[in-house]
């Protein structure tokens, strides 16, 4: 660790810098056809990276040279680079109306407060296995790993169901097994992946119930690109596991249409961790999507959305079974108009639907011998939304809408039970276990958010939210339903939340402060799940349908600063958590299945009456010359719960990331390094144990050498470090191997991508 730590003060001591001497330029903004001003406009000098907005008369002044290169970004028109020169007009180009995102940083009145944009281009000669490797990098993230495959985020203390995890800003595709080996990070291409949007809290009411954070991951779209025809080829290969990845993509553009296709296929094979130790992780998919995009008129967008993946022969070796196929499909219509009247902005419509069909085995695994067991579930989730955003005064912003999100579950376990305390049966015996109940989780969510410029550099927001939910079991276990003392009826809630925040802007500085509540009804696992193995401990647990929904109040300072070589960034957060969901041993519920192995009694979810968390997250970046850049981050949460008077589960260590990127026309150079500490904070009713500290190293080198072919490779974990993460699951029903997974040692990685 101290040569990888000494390898980046090097690497930040060569940096050197000069200052150019600037003035002041003004310049004016107009729309290209109906030549009106445009408000809120970014305009940024990329030398200096300095900024400002335009105001309601489109003007605009920069601190720039004449003839700087500047990019204009505003949401509703097309992204310019130009050099600029004082006392300008600009015409801008209406842009495509945007269905994917949910953040657009360049207007203060559609910005959301402690929002980050995450577009790491340097990924691309990289072969991610799903999109939670996306995360790996970024400040305040775990990954919760139970195999090569079945691996999703964590944000801080913040984890599953606490987390609002979507693709293009809205649609969902939950999990069918109860061990989550397909969580909504195995049913997309990550190639597809354009940016990673994250709200850090409960500071928006817009995208549905928000406990401890919004993830929004949005895919590529090439609908912005003049008319023709486009295409893609890529093929990318990684030695630690004899990997490969194909794909092709294509578009087609007109004014009125535009079709986007997208396909991908991986053979992983089983990896060898930093000691030479073969850990199962190998999987087979094959996913592809179409998106049809309509433009009736210049203000109107309709886009069609079809997704599908296949997965099979996936190996989980954190989980008692494997998959031999993991399917789902997404299908989803979007429409929205813009520009409606002078106090009505726009109007939003989005449907989907999503379906998992998945079945997970023990054929293979040493216990296979005594009982045979087999669990095909299935998960439906639909829902949509829709939005109105008015426009009382230029500004004022009010967003005012409907949402639901509708789940359901189903799916038993049949064991075959061919031997017990070492007697052989003469004629197997059958058992039929309950794992969904076939259970209903429903949500139907109303908000309204309002957002003020209460001065020219100050915004205010604030909104609230009513989710009104209703569960319920059509198929109880008995033994579930005696537990509960008979009948269980169906539940119903009203969970209210709220947010305030205040953010000021100016000359590059950014200070944001904000306070939400957030609330969270309990998950289909945690209401109904019934003596089953769905955590990192040995315990079965049981559900409760009685449970209090979680709520989550949380304050949040950040303040960042863009100098042009300097960029710094901080943030402080606290959030004091009631009714947390947490679980515990009940001596009056005895374990169900092989009655006589430790532990002997079930694990309750309840509710805890108080729990919290604090940390911070830090970025210092220095760009040294046009090229040269030095990047880093710090994230460090720490996590407490009083009732039990132990530290939360599962929290991630402190974590710096490091890296130093030299970009040029035609190649790049990155070199990154991922330093993470000992997290001896655990939990021990969780039998969670402490993890040691450990450090990588990267290198990435990327070459165009003609025209729309690129070509990468990357050395990654260089030093064959032998280390696990912290969130990483240990070993589970498996002969030769025990403690926690490890990672991949040395790996090297080719990729090759063709544009046309």
């Amino acid at each position: 660790m101290k040569k990888i730590v000494l390898l980046n003060i090097l690497a930040f001591m060569i940096v050197s810098f000069t200052y150019a001497q600037s003035t002041k330029i003004s310049g004016k903004l107009i729309d290209n056809k109906l030549k009106t001003p445009i408000e809120f406009a970014t305009i940024k000098d990329l030398k200096s990276h300095k900024y400002t907005v335009s105001n309601a008369n489109g003007e605009f002044t920069i601190e720039a040279n004449e003839g700087a290169e500047v990019e204009i970004v505003h949401m509703s028109y097309k992204t310019q680079i130009l050099n600029i020169y004082n006392h300008q007009t600009i015409n801008l180009e209406t842009a495509q109306i945007e269905l994917n995102e949910i953040i657009v940083s360049s207007n203060p009145l559609e910005d959301i407060s402690h929002s980050e944009i995450i577009n790491d281009q340097l990924n691309r000669v990289t072969q991610p296995r799903n999109v939670s490797d996306l995360f790996k990098d970024i400040k305040g993230f775990g990954i919760s790993k139970r195999g090569a495959y079945a691996s999703e985020p964590v944000f801080r203390s913040f984890k599953y169901e606490q987390l609002n995890v979507q693709y293009d800003g809205g649609m969902k595709v939950l999990n069918a097994c109860p061990n989550r080996m397909d969580p909504i990070t195995t049913h997309m291409i990550p190639e597809e992946v354009e940016k990673i949007e994250v709200v850090k809290g409960p500071f928006t009411v817009r995208f549905g119930e928000n406990f401890g954070g919004i993830i929004n991951i949005v895919t590529k779209s090439r609908a912005d690109y003049n008319e023709g025809f486009y295409g893609s080829l890529k093929s990318g290969y990684e030695s630690n596991g004899n990997n490969f990845v194909n794909g092709i993509s294509f578009a087609f553009i007109d004014k009125k249409v535009d079709i986007n296709v997208n396909s991908s296929f991986r053979n992983y094979g089983d990896y060898k961790d930093g000691n030479g130790t073969v850990v199962p992780s190998s999987f087979n998919s094959a996913d592809y999507s179409v998106n049809v995009g309509v433009n009736p008129t210049e203000n109107q967008r309709i886009k069609l959305t079809w997704r599908q993946s296949f997965a099979y022969d996936i190996l989980h070796a954190g989980l008692p079974m494997d998959s031999p196929y993991d399917n789902s499909l997404l299908g989803g219509i979007d429409y929205k108009i813009e520009n409606i009247a002078t106090k009505v902005e726009s109007f939003l419509v989005k449907v989907f639907y999503s379906y998992v069909d998945h079945l997970m085995t023990n054929e293979g695994r040493p216990n296979f011998k005594m009982v045979e067991a087999s669990s095909p579930v299935q998960s439906w989730t639909y829902g949509g939304k829709a939005e109105l955003v008015l426009k009382p005064s230029q500004n004022t912003r009010i967003y005012t809408g409907i949402d639901a999100n509708f789940i359901d579950r189903q799916g038993d376990r049949t064991r075959i039970v061919k031997m017990m305390n070492g007697i052989v049966f003469p004629t197997p015996k059958t058992f039929v276990d309950k794992i969904w109940q076939d259970a209903s989780l429903n949500d139907i969510g109303v908000f309204g958010e309002g957002k003020f410029k209460v001065a020219s550099n100050l915004t205010l927001t604030a909104g609230v939210r009513a989710d009104f939910i209703a569960s319920g079991i059509d198929d109880p276990a008995a033994d579930f339903e005696e537990l509960y003392g008979g009948k269980i009826e169906d539940q119903n809630e009203v969970n209210i939340s709220a947010n305030a925040s205040l953010k000021y802007q100016k000359n590059g500085l950014q200070a944001q402060l904000a306070l939400g509540r957030g609330t969270r009804t309990a998950s289909m696992i945690e209401r109904y799940i019934n003596h089953f193995n769905v955590n990192v401990d040995a315990y079965e647990y049981v559900g409760n349908p009685f449970l209090k929904p979680e709520v989550n109040n949380q304050i949040e300072l950040s303040v960042s600063k863009n100098m042009g070589v300097f960029e710094v960034g901080a943030s402080v957060f606290y959030s004091y958590m009631q009714n947390y969901i947490a679980a515990v041993v009940n001596p009056d519920i005895p374990r169900k299945f092989m009655p006589t192995t430790p532990p002997l009694f079930a694990k309750q979810y309840v509710n805890v009456d108080k729990a919290m968390q604090t940390g911070f997250e830090f970025t210092f970046n220095v760009k040294a010359t046009e090229n040269l850049k030095f990047t880093s981050d710090y994230a460090y949460t720490w996590a407490q719960n009083y009732e039990f008077d132990e530290p939360l589960a599962q929290i991630p260590p402190f974590m710096a990331v490091l890296g130093l990127e030299f970009n040029q026309n035609k190649y790049f150079l990155a070199l990154k390094s991922r330093i993470v500490a000992a997290q001896t904070r655990v939990a021990q009713s969780f039998m969670e144990v402490e993890s040691p500290a450990f450090a990588t190293l990267d290198f990435k080198v990327g070459y165009e050498p003609v025209y729309g072919l690129s070509v990468g490779t990357s050395v990654l974990n260089i030093l064959d470090t032998a280390y696990y993460e912290h969130l990483n699951f240990a070993y589970n029903n498996s002969n030769s191997l025990s403690g926690s997974i490890y990672e991949p040692g040395r790996n090297f990685t080719v990729f090759v991508q063709y544009n046309f």
